[in-house]
């Protein structure tokens, strides 16, 4: 298994009658004596593992407390944890000998208390921060909205708690001007309410490119790093912590001058892909129009070392980042910025990739027919494959459109047991789902066991149907084969024959 969530998910954990973890803090620093402490704030697919990266540093020795909310979609991590239970699930296996190892040392607690933030030397933030979409529909400034309420809450919880001397370590994507405009004020304000310096801590922004899958761990310990500080030192401060726990042998650490830089750093790399990703799918409808086959052309023009990177096309556009940074950046410059200007086609590349599955269930209609009654097999329900994260997987909305469409629905996916956004089991065995009379396998994530032989063989057992493939998974050699019994059809492929 690639990367999911534990499926014991605690949901029939008891939430705690009060916010008080006080002693479990008290003992857990008691036996972590000596060693500075680190408080993550936020304990999902990025905040849990940094955690355990902090806990297994490579110069120092932090005592690491992660924190969350103490509600039913949060607790179960943190009683997960404190049981000896990781909350996700990895094909990596440092995740195991990295967490075996925080257990060895007790040096890694989970809390829901914000009383230990008053403990901690240096604070990470790695929480949330949503865009809301009205429409995937001709999106605008005007269609989507970035609220800050909740992260500005979770600032202010630190500011009520912090020391003054604190370092702050800002990993959160965030829209640009978010450590001048928002977190520097609240903690500033807080510190003072307190009758503390305000002048005194240290507040840095290095973003994280973390890579689910088998270098989980190495892509925040082993990869590049870009950051900044509020001031110099602060900058110093962030380079100093980072060093501890970045392999500085194996990746570079690159300082820009403001936290506005490392801010529109990131949102600017997960704008470019997804610019390149809307660029892929214009071209994928002129290549069917056209009757040729795009992922050949795309592999003719990639060995050009200059366009390497050209992407393919799909069903669409998922994950956490690329499908709202790009409107982070255009909200911060019009909010933050007062520009009269909005990031036009940064703000259209996510309307396209918004709209892909609306495409994938037009090409669908339209080649297969009336959907009504008739039996459809999903093959993936994840962005991306071999990875077990279903967070705004384009794969539900055309799965919202097949259902509504009258389908009778089967979906599997090796990764995922339970659909969160659906509220729905999900099959991991992909016989059982393939023995269902089907009249439609829908191929909607590039999971590598659909290319396994066992997998080809199964679905040539079948009787004939209709194979839609929806992400261009499926290789020549597999169409030539499976064509002999079954009708295909491949997006971005108009001549598969």
């Amino acid at each position: 298994m690639s990367f999911s969530l534990n499926p014991i998910t605690g949901e029939n954990c008891k939430l705690p009658e009060i916010i008080d973890d006080a002693d479990a803090i008290r003992q857990f620093l008691e036996h972590n004596k000596n060693k500075k402490v680190i408080v993550v704030q936020g304990l999902g697919f990025v905040g849990a593992v940094m955690s355990l990266v902090c806990a297994n540093a490579l110069t120092e020795e932090y005592a690491v407390i992660g924190i969350d909310l103490p509600n039913k979609d949060t607790y179960w991590k943190i009683k997960s944890i404190n049981d000896g239970i990781f909350p996700l699930i990895a094909d990596d296996p440092k995740i195991e000998q990295f967490f075996n190892n925080a257990k060895s040392k007790g040096n890694f607690l989970a809390t829901y208390d914000p009383t230990a933030y008053k403990y901690a030397d240096i604070i990470i933030i790695d929480i949330n921060l949503d865009v809301q979409k009205k429409s995937r529909n001709n999106l605008s400034l005007e269609s989507f909205d970035v609220n800050l309420t909740g992260f500005k809450k979770a600032i202010q919880s630190i500011g009520e708690n912090c020391k003054e001397d604190i370092l702050i370590l800002l990993e959160t994507t965030v829209p640009p001007g978010t450590c001048e405009n928002i977190v520097k004020p609240i903690i500033e304000e807080e510190l003072i309410k307190r009758g503390l310096s305000n002048n005194n801590f240290f507040l840095g922004h290095s973003y994280e490119r973390v890579m689910p899958g088998p270098e989980y761990i190495d892509s925040i310990r082993e990869f590049p790093r870009v950051y900044a500080g509020i001031s110099e030192d602060s900058a110093n401060e962030t380079e100093q912590f980072l060093k501890t726990i970045i392999d500085t042998s194996k990746c570079e650490l690159t300082r820009l001058g403001h936290t506005n830089a490392t801010e529109i750093a990131k949102v600017l790399e997960n704008s470019y892909r997804a610019m390149n990703i809307a660029f892929a799918v214009e071209w994928s409808r002129f290549a069917e129009e056209a009757g040729v086959d795009l992922y050949e052309i795309v592999n003719a023009i990639r060995v050009r070392k200059t366009h390497s990177n050209l992407m393919y096309p799909g069903i669409g556009v998922g994950g956490y980042c690329l499908t709202k940074d790009p409107l982070l950046a255009s909200w911060a410059r019009k909010t933050f910025f007062h520009s009269l200007s909005d990031l036009e086609m940064s703000i259209y590349g996510v309307s396209i990739n918004d709209q892909m599955p609306i495409f994938a269930f037009n090409r669908l209609e339209q080649i297969f027919g009336d959907l009504n009654k008739k039996k459809v097999a999903f093959l993936g329900i994840s962005y991306r494959g071999d990875v077990g994260d279903t967070r705004y997987s384009p794969v539900e909305p055309l799965v919202n459109m097949v259902r509504n469409a009258g389908a009778e629905l089967f979906l599997h996916d090796p990764y995922v047991s339970f659909w969160e956004e659906q509220g729905c089991s999900i099959d991991s065995k992909l016989n059982s789902v393939l023995d269902t009379d089907l009249d439609i396998v829908i191929i909607s994530t590039g999971h590598s066991e659909y290319t396994k032989d066992s997998s080809i063989n199964k679905l040539l057992s079948l009787k004939s149907l209709f194979i839609f493939d929806t992400i261009g998974l499926l290789q020549k050699d597999h169409i030539s084969l499976l064509q002999k019994k079954h009708n295909i059809s491949v997006l971005g492929r108009g001549d598969i024959g």
